[in-house]
């Protein structure tokens, strides 16, 4: 089965005219329509997976009768989750699969199903589908509601918060009357107890020997097995950030010749004094680092310690926690002299205007760029500046902000970065002349803004049409004249007639 990029790779140039009349916010609901029902896979596919459609549109594609255009549905991030989820019973296990776990790129994320949908999948569906991104698609509210839920199969998934909850609910999970959900408790259960831990843990090095040392309770004889003889070359650092590694063995590792392993330890809230003071002069700048951002530590002890702040560190969008953080802490961390703790601080989607107002000013390129990836309030100015200074991955992600300003972005057209000239294509005032000199850009992303342009001149719109990298771009442009539209639709062979 061809893969998407296969499917538009074979596209001719009237079907890919056709894909840009899909995007167009500008034609009609019978348009939309005509396209489902007669144009060609790779145009179906840009219909249905790359946009918000009409409901007429989506009641249509629900009952289509080719799997992969309902499978482009099923895996529409613009739709509604409701109209998604109209495709919870598609009798192909294509679309279901799909609807399930819909490949999603960084920073994007799926919105949650409806909880009827997501309960009625988890009682479903093959365990191989629920997968990849299905997590994500849980409601918070479903997800606390779990473990106590009269579905078994979904007190099943609930039993995988058990770190989080109360003993009561703990002890109803063990004694649940479904055999399933009461093995996955006791999975929890055997998890805790350093015993069974020692009894299991792989002598080799591998994923569950990393899960081991991480993160379950160590009895003595495998700290001691860890020290003296490491499995991995990794081991003694894992140990390092055990919530459960003896005090002794805290001060051990403070002093181990391997940097890893003394900045693993240089994070430990349990971390004492003595040590604390040895880390902060320590010969490795990754260790300073680390225990320079220690929650025992003043602001002065602080500045005492030589660190260096990394500026290699992607600054980029983090999706909120369910559960707010400590306002306290955030504004400790946001009135801090410690570039990281700032940082740390911006990243919280919840910061109180005078907090933004304060970060929006920093100093510091990651704490500017972090509000300005996360917070829904930064500032136009803010989101624009950071866009010019920042670099880095997810940079794109500004632009998609609720505050990204529009006017006045005609200045960039000359640019020396093609990304910030492509902001050019984004200026309502931009003129007619600089629009067409950016449909002949040397970067594609420009020549690809530029020719959605509305105030691209009509013969410039006209002869990209004919272009085969820019035709789709060009016939989703919202100035396509009425007679324009007719004419691709009859261009593109059997498709419907003129648009109504």
């Amino acid at each position: 089965m061809a893969t998407p990029e296969q499917i538009w790779a074979d596209a001719d140039l009237p079907t890919r005219r056709l894909a840009g009349l899909a995007l167009n916010p500008s034609v009609p609901e019978s348009v939309l329509l005509r396209l489902l029902s007669d144009a060609p896979l790779a145009t179906r596919m840009v219909l249905c997976r790359d946009r918000t459609l009409p409901d007429a549109v989506v009641d249509a594609v629900i009952q289509h009768p080719d799997t992969r255009t309902r499978s482009f549905f099923a895996r529409n991030l613009h739709a509604d989750p409701a109209q998604r989820a109209r495709l919870v019973d598609d009798p192909e296990w294509f679309v279901r699969a799909h609807l399930a776990g819909p490949r999603v790129a960084a920073p994007a994320r799926p919105r949650p199903l409806p909880d009827e949908a997501v309960v009625h999948m988890i009682s479903t569906y093959e365990d191989e589908l629920l997968g990849g991104s299905f997590y994500q698609q849980i409601s918070a509210k479903l997800r606390r509601s779990m473990p106590t839920h009269p579905v078994a199969k979904v007190r099943r998934w609930g039993v995988g918060e058990w770190t989080s909850l109360s003993a009561d609910t703990r002890a109803a999970l063990l004694a649940d009357p479904d055999a399933g959900v009461r093995e996955a408790a006791q999975r929890h259960v055997r998890c805790e107890d350093p015993t069974w831990v020692e009894s299991t843990l792989p002598d080799r090095p591998c994923h569950a020997r990393t899960g081991l040392l991480l993160h379950c309770p160590l009895t003595r004889a495998v700290v001691e097995g860890v020290l003296a003889r490491p499995v991995g070359e990794d081991d003694k650092a894992m140990i390092a950030v055990n919530p459960t590694l003896p005090a002794d063995a805290v001060v051990l590792l403070a002093a181990d010749p391997d940097p890893e392993v003394r900045a693993r330890i240089a994070q430990r809230t349990d971390l004492g004094p003595a040590e604390r003071r040895t880390l902060m002069t320590d010969p490795d700048p990754d260790v300073r680092l680390a225990v320079s951002l220690h929650p025992a530590l003043s602001e002065e002890e602080r500045a005492g310690i030589d660190y260096q702040v990394p500026m290699d560190h992607f600054f980029v969008y983090h999706p909120a926690p369910e559960r707010p953080l400590d306002p306290g802490a955030i504004r400790r961390d946001a009135l801090s002299r410690h570039p990281l703790l700032r940082r740390r601080a911006a990243g919280d989607h919840l910061l109180p205007p005078d907090l933004v107002a304060r970060l929006a000013s920093d100093d510091d390129l990651g704490v500017r760029v972090l509000l300005a990836q996360n917070h829904p309030d930064a500032p136009a100015s803010l989101l624009l500046r950071s866009f010019l200074e920042y670099t880095g991955p997810e940079r794109s992600h500004l632009t998609t902000r609720p505050n990204f300003p529009t006017d006045g972005l005609a200045v960039f057209a000359d640019h020396e970065d093609p990304e910030v000239r492509a902001l050019a294509a984004r200026a309502p005032e931009a003129e007619p002349t600089t629009v067409a000199r950016l449909t002949q850009d040397p970067d594609p992303a420009v020549r690809a803004a530029a020719a959605r342009h509305p105030n691209l001149p009509q013969p410039r719109l006209a002869a990209l049409l004919d272009d085969e990298e820019s035709a789709h771009h060009a016939a989703a442009n919202t100035a396509l004249p009425s007679d324009t539209i007719r004419r691709l639709l009859q261009a593109g062979g059997r498709h419907a007639g003129p648009p109504g």
